[in-house]
C-alpha cells in the first residue's frame, strides 16, 4: 500500500483536503510517560512509524489519542509533532471538541500547530436538537480557516437535511459516520446528492473497527474508514485494505474471520476497550512504551491482553498469507 499524494510543489496549486484523503485513516494513540505525563518522543515516534507504514493522512488527538484527557498545551503540542512528521506526505486532521467556544479555541490551536483540518468530535453531554447540531458546526466552521469533517456518533445523531444543510455550509468537508445506521446513512448520501449536486463531500466510516463494516459500507460508495488496527498492526489493516480494494474476497473473509470479528468481540468486553485496547496493541508490538490510557479509562485486563497477542499472532499470520504481502 502507497501512501496519500505527496505534498505538491512550491509553485504549485494544493490540492484540496478532500482529494488528499486516500487510504488508510491512521488514528495515533497518545503516548504516556510512566508518570502519566505526555511523551512527545514516544509519540513522534509512533506517528512516524504510521506515516513510514503507508497511512493515507493522520488524525491525532481524536478518540484514540484520547481528546477529552489532555490539556491544551498538550493538544498543540502533540498536533504539531504529527505535522512535522507527516511533513506534507500525508494530510494532518487534528480533533476538536466540546462545546463551541472551546471547539474554536482548539481549531485555533490546530491551525497554529500546522493542521490541514479538523475532525469534530460530538458536543460535551448535552443532546442538541438538530437545529443546535447545525448552528454548533456552522459556526465551528466559519471560526477556523480548517475544513471540518463532522463526526456522527453519540449525541451528534444527523437528520438528512441537516447534512444536505452542512454539505453547502463553507468549511464543512465532510461527514464521520461512527453511528452504523446504514438505512440512514443512505438517506443521508441521498439527501446531499439531491439538495447539494456537485458539492463535494467526503464520507468516512467511523464505526470502532470499521475493517468489519467496510464491505457494507462500500456497498453504498463508502470507501475511506478510519483503522484502529492500523495504529498497533499495520501489516494487517494494509494486508485487508488491499484486498478489500482488490475484490479478493478470500483474504478478506479470512481475515474478517480470523481476526477481526475475535478483535470487536474482545473490544466489547470492556467498557472504553476501542481505545485502551489498542494502546495495549501498540505495547505488543515491541515499540518505544506509548503507556496506559489516563482517567476516567482503565487499562484492559491483563487476560484480555494475553487474549490479543494471540489475536495478533494469527492475524499476522494471515496478512503474510495475503497476496501482495511480500512475504
Amino acid at each position: 500500500m502507497t501512501a496519500a499524494s505527496p505534498s505538491p510543489a512550491a509553485d504549485g496549486p494544493r490540492p484540496r483536503l478532500a482529494d488528499r484523503l486516500d487510504g488508510l485513516l491512521f488514528f495515533p494513540v497518545t503516548a504516556y510517560a510512566a508518570d502519566g505525563a505526555l511523551d512527545l518522543d514516544a509519540f513522534r515516534a509512533h506517528v512516524r512509524a504510521g506515516v513510514d507504514a503507508g497511512a493515507g493522512a493522520v488524525f491525532p488527538c481524536c478518540g484514540t489519542g484520547e481528546f477529552s484527557a489532555l490539556a491544551p498545551d498538550e493538544y498543540a503540542a502533540c498536533v504539531a509533532v504529527a505535522v512535522d512528521e507527516a511533513a506534507g506526505r500525508v494530510p494532518v486532521l487534528a480533533g476538536t471538541g466540546y462545546g463551541t467556544a472551546l471547539a474554536a479555541e482548539f481549531a485555533r490551536l490546530a491551525h497554529t500547530a500546522g493542521a490541514d483540518g479538523l475532525l469534530a468530535l460530538p458536543p460535551y453531554l448535552v443532546r442538541p436538537d438538530q437545529s443546535g447540531l447545525l448552528r454548533h458546526y456552522t459556526a465551528l466552521a466559519a471560526a477556523t480557516p480548517l475544513p471540518v469533517m463532522v463526526y456522527q456518533r453519540d449525541n451528534a445523531v444527523f437528520a438528512p437535511d441537516t447534512v444536505a444543510a452542512l454539505a453547502t455550509t463553507p468549511g464543512i468537508l465532510g461527514l464521520k459516520d461512527g453511528l452504523g445506521d446504514l438505512d440512514l446513512l443512505q438517506r443521508i448520501i441521498s439527501a446531499v446528492r439531491t439538495e447539494a449536486p456537485g458539492r463535494p463531500f467526503c464520507y468516512v466510516n467511523g464505526l470502532p473497527t470499521a475493517e468489519l463494516t467496510a464491505p457494507a459500507y462500500r456497498g453504498l460508495g463508502v470507501r475511506l474508514y478510519s483503522s484502529a488496527v492500523f495504529a498497533f498492526a499495520p501489516e494487517i489493516a494494509c494486508a485487508f485494505h488491499r484486498a478489500l480494494a482488490a475484490g479478493d474476497d478470500a483474504t478478506v473473509t479470512a481475515l474478517l474471520d480470523g481476526f477481526y470479528r475475535p478483535l470487536v468481540e474482545l473490544r466489547d468486553q470492556g467498557r472504553g476497550y476501542a481505545v485502551s485496547l489498542v494502546k495495549a496493541g501498540v505495547g505488543l508490538r515491541g515499540g518505544p512504551s506509548v503507556g496506559g490510557v489516563r482517567p476516567p479509562l482503565s487499562d484492559p485486563a491483563p487476560a484480555h491482553v494475553a487474549q490479543l497477542a494471540r489475536l495478533l499472532d494469527r492475524g499476522l499470520a494471515l496478512a503474510a498469507a495475503a497476496p501482495g504481502s511480500g512475504a
